[in-house]
């Protein structure tokens, strides 16, 4: 869970951080593919992001996150690095982590895999509004929550993003994470 909170709330952006911080070691291509009719109302998410926030136990987290297209424009692959600070400002030992997500078309709706090494969620479907909007769905199991992920566009160079979880039994989603992430590129 803590996992999850923190991926989300490297979302919420701070601008300040992300003067502060060098562009990310593998920038998306400057030509990249034409992305497959399926995938073309989300190019709004292509780019260089970052952003940060604070954790529900009072601390921060901080990171980076390119969406490119990949497999000639069949995919956009998320690709995020998170920090978590605690509440004295100092890095939390063993917090740092990587996490991807992949986003396809399949049997005529998108899809969207995460993964951070020690968890995944395997959205199965998404709310598209071409060029403004998506949100993937995850649906509760009895065993497993269930998420959704938005991201909202507002303008050229930041999106807004909302995670939420909907716990086993419950009887509506609560938001996890919420903020805005600065383009970089």
């Amino acid at each position: 869970m803590r996992l999850f909170l923190a991926a989300a709330l490297m979302l919420a952006s701070t601008t300040a951080w992300a003067q502060q911080n060098p562009p990310s070691p593998n920038p998306p291509s400057p030509n990249p593919p034409t992305l497959a009719p399926a995938l073309a109302p989300l190019g709004f998410l292509l780019g260089d992001w970052s952003g940060g926030g604070n954790t529900a136990d009072g601390g921060t987290a901080r990171g980076t996150s390119i969406i490119q297209a990949v497999a000639g424009g069949g995919g956009l692959l998320r690709r995020d690095h998170t920090d978590l600070m605690g509440k004295d400002g100092k890095p939390v030992p063993g917090a740092g982590f990587d996490q991807i997500m992949l986003i396809y078309p399949q049997d005529g709706t998108l899809h969207a895999d995460y993964l951070d090494g020690q968890h995944t969620i395997h959205y199965t479907s998404a709310q598209v509004t071409a060029g403004e909007s998506v949100t993937f769905l995850a649906d509760a199991t009895p065993a497993t929550p269930g998420f959704r992920l938005g991201y909202t566009r507002l303008g050229a160079t930041t999106l807004h993003v909302k995670f939420e979880m909907l716990p086993p039994g419950a009887p509506g989603y609560m938001t996890v994470a919420e903020g805005d992430v600065k383009r970089r590129k």
